[in-house]
């Protein structure tokens, strides 16, 4: 079999620190998969967690564990190969699972929102509005229609010509389009309406969904106020997370030549670590009703031991 390897020339000393590097990020990642997966467990359980909102947190930290998974093995991996080496079949499907989960967290994040919306700015209506058909109708399309755009963006450069075979990066991204021979302008195109449909406008979507609710909330009593703000807090600041490390990789992308390699092996590291982490954190914090069930939880293993 004829196999196109890519070596991925992103690490910083590794002959050095590999050791370091491998505890630190399987520490890490079995962070990620365990706060996650308690918080999922603890909606999945309790039934009175089982109301869009909370369906919701549990999909998009579903989302965190698959992006995780996506990239973490193959980076343990590599730490401690001589070679960082990826096949180029293997490389395009990490940036297939890579790009989708990322449009994905978008999607449900401005789902989130426009549940948010309802509850808020139309209460007496919420239970018609979001019964549990409509509910999977959004988680369904928060996941396929990213995937079925990366399908067609990625499945377009399978046969693609490499002049390059060195990418300046730890794992696969869009950094792969610098290794072609020749760009194709339909792709580019399609790719940017795939970054209009999957990340554009579900940010212009929770943009008004919020004005309009600051907008009810204001007008509101103290009670309304603190409701929204326990509920809207949380989803902002993922918002806000997870678009400054999207511009983050935009910018390397775009910027590589102008970034040293020490610092983008750093901005590269945040992306895959900080928002998978935070999300749990965030949650299990400030939604009140898994804060309490978190409590409980802790508190039950504290008497057991």
């Amino acid at each position: 079999m004829n196999v196109t390897y890519i070596s991925l020339k992103g690490h910083v000393e590794i002959e050095k620190y590999r050791y370091f590097y491998f505890f630190m990020m399987l520490t890490v990642y079995i962070l990620i998969v365990c706060s996650n997966c308690t918080i999922i467990s603890l909606i999945v359980i309790h039934k009175n967690l089982h109301e869009p909102m909370y369906i919701f947190i549990a999909a998009l930290l579903t989302n965190s564990v698959l992006f995780s998974t996506n990239i973490y093995p193959k980076l343990l991996t590599d730490f401690l190969s001589n070679e960082q080496v990826i096949s180029y079949q293997a490389c395009l499907f990490q940036i297939f699972v890579f790009y989708s989960l990322s449009g994905s967290e978008f999607l449900l994040l401005a789902a989130m929102s426009y549940d948010r919306y309802v509850s808020i700015c139309k209460p007496l209506q919420y239970a018609i509005i979001m019964r549990k058909r409509t509910v999977f109708i959004l988680l369904g399309l928060a996941w396929i229609v990213p995937f079925c755009h990366l399908f067609v963006l990625v499945g377009g450069n399978v046969k693609s010509e490499l002049c390059s075979f060195t990418l300046k990066g730890i794992f696969c991204n869009n950094s792969i389009n610098y290794l072609f021979c020749a760009g194709s302008k339909s792709l580019l195109t399609f790719g940017l309406v795939t970054m209009i449909n999957i990340v554009i406008f579900p940010i212009l979507l929770i943009i008004f969904t919020y004005v309009k609710i600051l907008i009810v909330v204001h007008k509101s009593c103290r009670e309304v106020r603190r409701k929204a703000a326990q509920t809207c807090l949380p989803h902002l600041l993922v918002l806000i997370n997870y678009s400054c490390l999207m511009i983050y990789d935009i910018i390397i992308i775009r910027l590589e030549s102008d970034f040293s390699k020490t610092a983008r092996f750093i901005m590269t590291l945040q992306i895959i670590m900080y928002n998978p982490l935070c999300n749990p954190i965030i949650y299990g914090l400030k939604m009140t009703e898994i804060s309490k069930h978190l409590k409980k939880l802790f508190f039950k293993i504290r008497h057991d031991c």
